[in-house]
């Protein structure tokens, strides 16, 4: 029986199970997402390359290895997409941005390695916002694939910087994908577009072969349609690695009974400033949340989260890509301010630099004792639904994140998940987002999963685009 139309939105235990049972083949799925991604990926600016030939032989050994008895585990012979700025043997690595649009490094970056080695399919790079959004960008067009559109409305912004991964996995062009996460590049387009995106522990993933932006704060995590499957991911793709000395080992977790009452926090004044809907959708999913533990009221310590995240972001960001300086390739960046914002990022003084680097150590030490208060942070993940991509960001978004939550706690290195609450303005979907300490995954994912499974926000899918051949028009 070939691979129903309806397993492009499936969960990833649904998957493995029809692969297992012989229902259909990982050449017949891998198929299916490479025709959703060849068809529709160009109509959401999500693809960067797509790896055709590498794909479906990668396919038929996973059907032979199967059919001999070999099982690499819960994601062998399922698909996946990957954001363009991990280096993959033979295929393009862009980083979103025209001067690299030739660029090929022939390496397996450590997480795609660690995926082909559990069996999973690597079949297409995904679209990116030009450096990862690292040279600040003020609209949606700062790409060289062109803007991220939304499944949920194409004429609205997917997010970014991991735009394409967003708009792939909402569209049901692939099961999961691999994005990345400086400060809100996981959590904005996977609330955008009604996904969930986990972004781990600092040092829990490896970034070896994939670009640099901020050797502070750069993380690797996973988008996909729940926090069941974000979770079996990691767990593939966490650990050691010696290309990347940031990495470190997950250490033990102490027993926490399944029916523990949890302790969460919420942000006073945390819906004071984002749309109406998504303070409805918000306090909707804190109502779900009480069946499992006590919500109380919070505020974060006192610190400049958000001007220190900008220059740590700006500085190092600068040291990694002055070269498109150097050799003048600066001009053909896509978006203007990006053309221009490097000369004054290098232009900072070192010892700025430096202070910011030791108002972090403070700050990871006070956010590391005020989340010993509490074991989940929740917020909106973000104060509005998406907005137009013609416009830039100024004339819609009331910030990105709906409070400090998100500077804090990329600089602090802690974890963050989100999953999709409801829906607002124009029918495109909110966000709930959870934060934990250091090494929470497994607990946010399984609260998370909690709320999932007492609503069915996650099971929603996009109307179908019309079958018309060809990109949206600008």
């Amino acid at each position: 029986m070939p691979v129903p139309a309806s397993a492009c939105f499936d969960e990833l235990p649904a998957l493995a199970a029809g692969l297992g049972s012989g229902r259909f083949t990982s050449r017949e799925l891998t198929a299916l997402s490479l025709e959703r991604c060849e068809r529709h990926g160009p109509r959401y600016n999500a693809v960067a390359a797509v790896l055709r030939d590498q794909a479906l032989a990668a396919a038929d050994r996973a059907d032979a290895e199967r059919a001999a008895g070999r099982n690499r585990g819960r994601l062998h012979g399922i698909p996946y997409a990957a954001k363009d700025l991990l280096a993959w043997p033979g295929a393009p690595t862009t980083w979103g941005a025209a001067p690299y649009a030739m660029q090929i490094i022939d390496r397996q970056a450590t997480v795609l390695k660690r995926l082909a080695d559990a069996g999973a399919i690597l079949f297409a790079k995904l679209a990116m916002v030009e450096i990862a959004g690292g040279l600040g960008y003020r609209q949606a067009n700062a790409s060289l694939t062109g803007p991220g559109r939304n499944p949920w409305g194409t004429d609205r912004w997917s997010g970014g910087s991991s735009s394409g991964s967003g708009s792939a996995v909402a569209g049901g062009l692939v099961p999961f994908a691999i994005g990345s996460e400086t400060w809100g590049s996981i959590t904005t387009p996977a609330g955008y577009c009604g996904i969930t995106g986990l972004r781990p522990t600092f040092g829990l993933v490896s970034r070896a072969g994939a670009m640099p932006l901020s050797w502070t704060m750069d993380k690797l995590g996973v988008l996909s349609r729940t926090a069941a499957d974000a979770l079996d991911v990691l767990n593939v793709i966490e650990g050691q690695d010696p290309e990347d000395p940031a990495t470190v080992a997950r250490p033990a977790e102490s027993a926490r009974e399944a029916d523990a009452p949890c302790r969460f926090a919420v942000l006073r004044g945390a819906t004071e400033r984002v749309q109406p809907e998504v303070a409805t959708n918000f306090d909707a999913a804190l109502d779900v949340l009480r069946e499992f533990g006590p919500v109380t009221e919070t505020e974060l310590p006192e610190l400049p989260f958000n001007d220190v995240a900008s220059l740590i972001i700006s500085c190092e960001g600068a040291a990694a890509h002055e070269n498109l300086l150097r050799d003048g390739r600066i001009a053909e960046m896509t978006a203007p301010e990006n053309r221009w914002s490097l000369y004054a990022n290098l232009m900072i003084p070192a010892v700025d630099y430096l202070r910011a680097l030791r108002i972090l150590r403070v700050m990871q030490r006070e956010l590391s004792e005020w989340m010993t208060r509490f074991d989940v942070v929740l917020t909106p993940t973000l104060a509005t639904v998406a907005g137009p991509v013609t416009e830039p960001f100024s004339s819609w978004a009331q910030g990105f994140e709906s409070t400090q939550i998100s500077a804090a706690s990329n600089l602090a290195g802690f974890p963050a998940l989100t999953v999709p609450s409801g829906f607002g303005a124009d029918g495109l979907p909110t966000g709930l987002q959870l934060v934990g300490p250091a090494f929470s995954e497994r607990l946010l994912a399984d609260i998370a999963g909690r709320y999932q499974a007492a609503t069915d926000w996650h099971r929603r899918t996009p109307p179908p685009l019309p079958d018309i051949n060809g990109p949206l028009e600008p």
